[in-house]
């Protein structure tokens, strides 16, 4: 019988689809710094959290902080609790792509864009949000600048430069931005500066750092450091193969590696052994205790540039989203997710979310609600170990079991589009009751289980 613990903190982070060619100046993290003092306590909060993107552009009409703010007492009834708002700050003009160009192309750090509304704005949205229980993060590019960031123009040795002198994008593709070089100190120090700005004067909680592979590590610890003097915060990070950024600097990262897959399962490409492969190879001694992934099915990017969940799942989405809620990690939900999002929306032009269909609200609150009351679904070492079951060889079906205390879960999936019966092997005798249907089930040795095509069951062990 093929069965294995995998912790929580142990995730195999592998370098994702957005991972493009870094410019050779600028310097790797020093992984032989010697760093003094506490790996990450993760705040309280975290512990059964679910992330929420907000795409403020194009959320509403209005596309502002004010009409957004009209949504969250519908938020709050889903269940969210971390407000991950993309990139706040204005937008810059020059070499800008579209008619409103990339929320990622900062022309001024400590500022917010007038598309979005005032400073008076965003604090109120952030309060609203903390009256209502939930944290706010806001999307934080260290990486680089707009090409006319303040920055540029009073401090262009802050940037990476070529042979010429000339100031560089981090590569061609990426023409709208400006690459920063993090061999020069005030230039960290002012990016520090900015960051704690946020965190004292609009009292967030944390941040996702966009390109978080693409700055150094030692860059990272510095400014946790920095926040963590302000309040306990939650960081997440843009990346997937570098692991000692979960160390003292971030508490998650990317699972894009195993995102990818879950399309290429979808698609008939890729088998479930290549699911059960990807927990099977996980390295365990790299990773940080207490760390943990973001799982996800779609989010920004993959909406906009590799196509809508039913384009690239079709009918497996709702399995996949069950996956993404079930395995270890911090669950996200994209804008729109919740309504059935079904197009691409633009990324520099306004492109508004329909949501006059909220069809999947109440898969997504079941879905939630799951995890809030299933101990062993929680966020890092909160949570259970996963422990694969033996399927017999069968290509169709994952099946494994989560555990914490006395609460334990066991869910089997069929990620084919056909019905399969499946041999699961188990190793004690034990008796579940289903959690979204009335049902029981008594195990033993070994208990034969059909499913149709992407169904899933999940039980609790009474």
């Amino acid at each position: 019988m093929q069965l294995k613990v995998f912790k929580l903190f142990t995730i195999l982070f592998v370098v994702g689809a957005l991972v493009s060619c870094q410019p050779k100046t600028k310097p790797e993290s020093n992984q032989e710094q010697v760093i003094t003092g506490q790996q990450l306590p993760n705040p309280d909060w975290v512990k059964d959290a679910v992330l929420y993107e907000v795409n403020i552009r194009q959320y509403t009409p209005e596309g502002t902080f004010k009409a957004f703010a009209e949504h969250l007492p519908r938020l709050k009834d889903l269940g969210v609790d971390i407000l991950w708002i993309m990139p706040i700050h204005p937008i810059s003009e020059k070499n800008r792509k579209g008619a409103l160009g990339s929320y990622y192309a900062v022309k001024d750090y400590k500022g917010i864009n007038p598309e979005f509304g005032t400073m008076a704005d965003f604090k109120n949205l952030v309060n609203e949000a903390h009256d209502l229980g939930f944290k706010v993060i806001i999307d934080w590019v260290a990486n680089h600048t707009g090409w006319d960031n303040q920055w540029i123009f009073d401090h262009p040795e802050w940037y990476t430069k070529d042979s010429t002198g000339a100031i560089i994008a981090p590569n061609p593709d990426w023409s709208d931005i400006a690459d920063l070089n993090f061999d020069v100190q005030p230039m960290r120090r002012a990016m520090i500066d900015a960051m704690d700005f946020w965190l004292e004067e609009a009292n967030i909680d944390g941040f996702r750092c966009d390109v978080a592979w693409g700055v150094p590590q030692d860059f990272w610890e510095e400014a946790r450091a920095s926040f963590d003097s302000i309040k306990p915060i939650y960081m997440l990070a843009e990346d997937e193969d570098h692991p000692g950024l979960l160390k003292y600097a971030f508490e998650s990262n990317y699972t894009w590696k195993l995102h990818h897959m879950m399309n290429a399962v979808a698609k008939g490409e890729q088998t479930v052994q290549d699911l059960r492969n990807y927990f099977i190879e996980m390295d365990e001694e790299q990773y940080t205790p207490g760390s943990f992934p973001m799982q996800f099915i779609t989010n920004h990017d993959e909406n906009s540039w590799a196509g809508t969940v039913n384009q690239r799942m079709g009918d497996a989405a709702d399995a996949f989203a069950v996956f993404s809620f079930t395995v270890p990690g911090i669950p996200l939900i994209y804008s729109g997710q919740e309504a059935g999002l079904d197009k691409q929306l633009a990324f520099f032009e306004k492109d508004e979310i329909d949501w006059s269909k909220l069809d999947k609200s109440d898969f997504y609150r079941r879905l939630i609600e799951l995890k809030k009351t299933n101990e062993a679904l929680w966020n890092g070492l909160d949570g259970g170990d996963l422990k694969l079951l033996n399927t017999n060889h069968n290509d169709q079906v994952f099946a494994f079991t989560r555990e914490k205390n006395a609460n334990k879960l066991l869910i089997i999936m069929n990620f084919s589009d056909h019905p399969v019966v499946s041999d699961i092997e188990f190793d004690v005798r034990e008796e579940y009751d289903g959690i979204w249907e009335d049902s029981k089930l008594v195990v033993e040795e070994k208990e034969s289980i059909e499913l149709q095509a992407w169904e899933y069951k999940i039980y609790r062990r009474l």
